[in-house]
């Protein structure tokens, strides 16, 4: 972009539809701070403001010729499409779905925030409640839980289907949970 290069709305306009680089340039570093507060409004989440940002400026690459300056000024054009597109986001199912699930990383090795200790598996005597389960019990409890084994892996290692593992997975924890009350 040329830096003495201004434009009126008219121009831009004009300078946008001919998909003048530019022109794109001048309209992202003028516009995109209040549209991405207008994103902010909807989604708190910035990774997701800063791709809806970018799914907004690229309907206007898309769309410009769809831009009737009769019905009102470029901003507002610009405002009325990022309110929109931020609003589909928050209806679409796979937002609301991300909303709905903790990511797996928030829960799994998570180390306590102080440091202060690690608890040691045998001395609250789960490794000997395990050893007192069945074997094909133990023998998936300890590939997933104490060798840190996948289900596919287990499933893999034990020449078994994967649903199987599932199940004597979730058997053998409803198992332990019986001896441990």
């Amino acid at each position: 972009m040329k830096p003495n290069t201004t434009y009126t709305e008219d121009t831009l306009v004009a300078a946008l539809q001919s998909h003048a680089n530019d022109a794109y340039t001048h309209l992202y570093n003028y516009y995109s701070t209040s549209l991405y507060t207008v994103i902010a409004q909807f989604i708190q989440d910035e990774d997701t403001a800063t791709d809806i940002l970018q799914e907004v400026f690229l309907a206007v690459y898309k769309n410009i010729d769809k831009y009737d300056a009769s019905k009102g000024r470029l901003f507002t054009w610009l405002h009325t499409l990022t309110r929109n597109t931020a609003i589909n986001k928050l209806r679409s199912k796979n937002y609301k779905s991300s909303l709905k699930n903790d990511q797996l990383s928030d829960y799994v090795n998570r180390i306590d925030e102080n440091n202060q200790s690690q608890i040691n598996i045998n001395i609250i005597g789960l490794r000997k409640q395990v050893h007192l389960l069945r074997a094909d019990y133990k023998n998936v409890l300890e590939l997933s839980y104490f060798s840190g084994y996948t289900q596919e892996e287990i499933a893999e290692a034990l020449a078994i289907p994967i649903g199987t593992v599932k199940t004597r997975l979730r058997n053998a924890l409803i198992e332990l949970r019986k001896q441990f009350k």
